[in-house]
């Protein structure tokens, strides 16, 4: 049961190792140019190795035709919707789940980012029994890995979608050998990682300059943190902190180089790298300093 690019990996390897008798996903969500709906990732994947699919729009009330197939064992990795109790409670094996953080820390949709918002020095993943409560179920397995200073959404979801399929193959014959101890989560440690609200992707710059760095790569490359200049919307998908103190008012362009532009933030100057200007593709600073005066963006304000 997985949605996202996230489970692919995941799912390929169980395809590999054994028998997976049905895949469940999201419904069809995302358009293409031509406004057809295209398959999910998962579903892409079943569907290329003949593997039936199943989207019930609510599992909670549609959920026969997975007990239907019997299975021995339900996997879940970034499936999308509360699974109700009949379902974690009908496998032999039980139901478990490859979340991308190590619980308890960050219980929720979008662990990922939130570690690179948070500049959490390490994150990883981890295999638990499925509970009714989000998240909070027995940890069978774990494993970590650090985050690198120039790690961001796109370089560490593909480090843990691995990392997860390879903690995977490595927990599945403890689990149907009984070879397991499940270790209870403390709940004094619970934190949330949930799902990324429209208003959380905008940038603050009256905060310090690492936290706007973070912000930035947690949500790059999507949905991209935003700000606005000139009143339209301004995507920045890749900054870095210097150490040169801000003089003017947060939001202030107070440089500008060859190929940045230097943003004054509470402490130090943020160098923007790689932008989107609203109507316009995605391009490197150096290439939109190309095209405009570039004596009329000093001390403008991003907002």
């Amino acid at each position: 049961m997985g949605t996202p690019t996230f489970a692919v990996p995941i799912l390929e390897a169980l395809i590999k190792n054994y028998n997976v008798t049905l895949v469940v996903s999201q419904p069809d969500r995302e358009k293409n140019r031509q406004g057809k709906l295209l398959p999910t990732p998962i579903k892409k994947l079943a569907l290329d190795n003949n593997i039936e699919v199943f989207q019930p729009i609510k599992i909670k009330e549609d959920y026969q035709k997975i007990i239907d197939h019997h299975p021995d064992i339900i996997i879940t990795c970034a499936y999308g919707q509360i699974i109700p109790d009949i379902l974690l409670n009908y496998p032999k094996y039980g139901a478990i789940n490859v979340h991308g953080s190590l619980l308890p820390h960050l219980r929720g949709g979008a662990p990922i980012h939130w570690a690179l918002i948070n500049g959490d020095k390490k994150t990883g993943i981890t295999i638990m029994y499925m509970s009714s409560k989000m998240d909070a179920g027995d940890i069978i397995s774990q494993a970590e890995i650090p985050i690198l200073d120039n790690d961001n959404l796109d370089t560490l979801y593909p480090k843990l979608s691995n990392l997860g399929k390879d903690l995977l193959l490595k927990t599945l014959p403890d689990i149907i050998n009984n070879q397991i101890t499940p270790i209870k989560q403390d709940e004094s440690k619970v934190t949330y990682g949930l799902n990324i609200k429209k208003e959380e992707e905008k940038i603050n710059f009256n905060q310090k300059a690492i936290n706007i760095h973070n912000h930035i790569r947690g949500l790059s490359s999507k949905p991209g943190a935003y700000c606005y200049l000139d009143n339209k919307r301004l995507k920045i998908y890749q900054a870095q902190v210097t150490n040169i103190p801000s003089k003017e008012e947060v939001g202030t362009i107070e440089k500008i180089t060859k190929d940045s532009l230097m943003v004054a933030t509470k402490d130090y100057l943020l160098e923007i790298k790689d932008i989107q200007i609203e109507g316009k593709k995605r391009c490197l600073v150096s290439n939109y300093l190309n095209g405009i005066n570039k004596e009329e963006l000093i001390n403008k304000k991003l907002k």
